[in-house]
């Protein structure tokens, strides 16, 4: 009876945020992510403590590392999935930024499945399928991270977005504005432009976790270097 109770209630929302590895130099640790151009979030240090947090790009969810934090054995996370949308682009980069990424493999069992013997083989999935072709890689402690291409999501694997409400027109009314503040001080110092122009990539930057002042910059960046737009 209180089974049946619990299930006809709604969910609260629950998101996986941040998972926790360990690592034996956060330094060292901080410039292998940064790297690979996650995003620095924090970098806090308090006698004994120190706490990192950084997230891969686009990523909801992020790692923290440090000194003085509860977390697991150095080296000990392992296969810790990123979803890509194309495994040989994201294993190019990888390349280029001299991180050491295994060739491209699937599960002979299927995703994940290593009760099989050699469950790795070569080559993409012969089948072509999503979630099925892997790569993988390791930071400098040997903490374990499996690229897994994901190029059409099975149904029902994304959650329906609620429609937006009065405190989400709110907050984005009051980040138009900050917007439009910013933009303001580009406008007086450059020739006739699309203000829209200077929004897009300002917007894009915020959403992505930068600071007023580094979105600012990506916009005069973007006008500038890709648009052109010159000084009055």
């Amino acid at each position: 009876m209180e089974t049946t109770k619990a299930a006809a209630v709604e969910p609260l929302d629950l998101k996986l945020e941040v998972v926790m590895i360990g690592v034996t130099d956060v330094d060292r640790a901080k410039a292998f992510y940064q790297n690979l151009g996650w995003r620095l979030d924090i970098d806090i240090a308090a006698g004994d403590f120190r706490g990192v947090q950084m997230t891969p790009h686009n990523s909801q969810a992020s790692i923290i590392f440090g000194k003085g934090i509860k977390s697991a054995k150095p080296g000990s996370a392992d296969s810790l999935v990123l979803a890509v949308d194309d495994i040989d682009a994201a294993r190019d980069d990888l390349l280029a930024r001299g991180v050491d990424v295994s060739e491209v493999f699937h599960y002979a069992g299927g995703p994940f499945n290593v009760t099989v013997e050699n469950p790795r083989v070569g080559g993409r999935d012969p089948e072509g399928r999503s979630y099925f072709s892997f790569a993988s890689f390791e930071d400098p402690d040997g903490n374990g991270w499996l690229l897994q291409e994901i190029t059409t999501r099975l149904p029902g694997r994304e959650w329906e977005s609620r429609r937006a409400g009065a405190a989400d027109v709110a907050t984005l009314a009051e980040l138009l504005h900050e917007t439009e503040k910013h933009h303001g001080r580009y406008e007086k110092t450059h020739a006739a432009h699309n203000w829209w122009d200077w929004y897009a990539p300002y917007l894009s930057a915020r959403r992505q976790g930068s600071s007023p002042e580094e979105a600012a910059a990506a916009a005069d960046r973007y006008m500038e270097d890709v648009l052109q737009v010159p000084l009055r």
